[in-house]
């Protein structure tokens, strides 16, 4: 511990010929110059987990590209969130060399004195963080600029060696986790295709094995559904095949993060990518999801899914639902449909601040006979068993990794 070095970010780039700069402002880079596709533009938004999201990235023609060239970053690159949440940031991957540094961001360029990876994991520090939160500006939103971040305090081992092997060991398990999202990600796909194909097409097999309506099946005009369904399938109403809790908020006083009580869940803020995260306790559990559950959000943004990965209570944002019959599988991928149908009519200009208890018992389905359902549900629940697994492994690992970072940033763990 005696040869690791206190500094600061803005002397360690310095010695390496880093830098760090603020990304374009509004007035050279306006909305109109926003293009369908291009170059992609990093913005805050896109900035998840110490990396580049890439689902809802703008676009700027490669002309605006080549006009404000310092802005294109290079693998190794940090970028971070200048407003609000200033400890949103992404390091930049070779994959990503050549995107762009959108507005309302900041570019981090190390330099040859501070490993890449090792400065984007001390900066993720529990201390670090809280650092750059206390020092961030602003009466309404925090800001941050560059000379807060080049204050920012660092802790280093005596060589860029150790920094790559202590990097190394958070990577391997950032990796796993990535992984394991990757594999469930194609889980969730598979099994929604096979939604799609059998209860939206409705080209589930037939007797013969052929896709149903592709091959003649009889379709029948159901007047409540307003549109024809497979002969034999009925409509219900969603109250009919599935139990539905809806949730009811205890008294604040009740509510800790010390772990007293049993795990509260308010809305679709606490939601994860399947299952929710854990950030409250509530010592008065007035409503109960029990594990397995069907997490709905039933206020803005309605329809929002997660499944309860334990027993737990939930909130007034929240409903919760499971199937009557056991097909949990099927009911879940019917509140995706849903939430399509809610999305859309977003588009359409009929906001869904929320949905009530009678409005969701009501919601009408076309129901597939019981067979069909059950193959459905056991093809369907050995996936989800499979991301289920992944999941828990994924919670232990970031665990174990947010464990590992301070004891390894601070030296108090070192690698041989």
């Amino acid at each position: 511990m005696s040869k690791w070095r206190q500094t600061t970010l803005g002397k360690v780039l310095i010695s390496g010929g880093g830098k760090i700069q603020t990304g374009p402002f509004g007035s050279q880079l306006h909305a109109s110059d926003y293009v369908a596709d291009g170059i992609p533009c990093i913005m805050p938004a896109n900035m998840k987990s110490n990396r580049v999201d890439l689902s809802a990235i703008a676009y700027i023609s490669e002309k605006d590209a080549k006009r404000l060239s310092k802005h294109l970053v290079k693998a190794g690159d940090i970028l971070y969130s200048r407003r609000g949440d200033v400890t949103q940031k992404a390091l930049i991957r070779e994959a990503e060399a050549g995107y762009f540094c959108g507005t309302g961001c900041l570019l981090v360029r190390p330099g040859d004195a501070i490993d890449p990876e090792f400065l984007t994991y001390h900066l993720s520090t529990p201390t670090n963080q809280d650092w750059i939160v206390k020092q961030a500006v602003g009466a309404t939103m925090p800001n941050l600029n560059t000379a807060i971040l080049s204050a920012v305090p660092l802790n280093l081992p005596p060589n860029k060696d150790i920094q790559r092997r202590t990097a190394a060991i958070l990577s391997a398990l950032d990796a796993k986790i990535d992984c394991n999202n990757r594999i469930n990600a194609e889980l969730e796909a598979m099994a929604k295709t096979l939604y799609d194909y059998w209860f939206v097409q409705f080209d589930f097999p037939d007797a013969s094995g052929k896709p149903y309506k592709s091959s003649g099946g009889k379709m029948v005009y159901n007047a409540t559904l307003k549109r024809e369904i497979p002969a034999g399938w009925k409509d219900k109403q969603l109250c009919q095949i599935a139990n539905i809790t809806m949730g009811t908020s205890p008294s604040g006083d009740s509510l800790n993060d010390a772990g007293d009580g049993v795990e509260f869940f308010q809305g679709s803020t606490d939601f994860g990518w399947r299952f929710p995260t854990v950030r409250q306790y509530t010592t008065q559990s007035v409503r109960m999801a029990k594990r397995g559950d069907i997490l709905l959000s039933v206020r803005a943004p309605v329809g929002d899914l997660n499944v309860a990965h334990i027993d737990c209570c939930i909130g007034r944002g929240l409903a919760a639902l499971n199937s009557k019959d056991g097909f949990d599988g099927f009911l879940f991928y019917v509140m995706q449909y849903f939430k399509t149908v809610f999305d859309r009519r977003n588009s359409e200009g009929t906001t869904f601040g929320s949905i009530t208890k009678d409005d969701l018992h009501a919601l009408p389905l076309a129901c597939p006979t019981p067979d069909l359902l059950r193959k459905y549900n056991d093809v369907v629940s050995g996936y989800n068993q499979m991301v289920f697994t992944r999941s828990m492994e994924n919670q232990q690992l970031a665990q174990l990794r947010d464990w590992l970072l301070p004891l390894l940033m601070n030296g108090q763990v070192t690698v041989a």
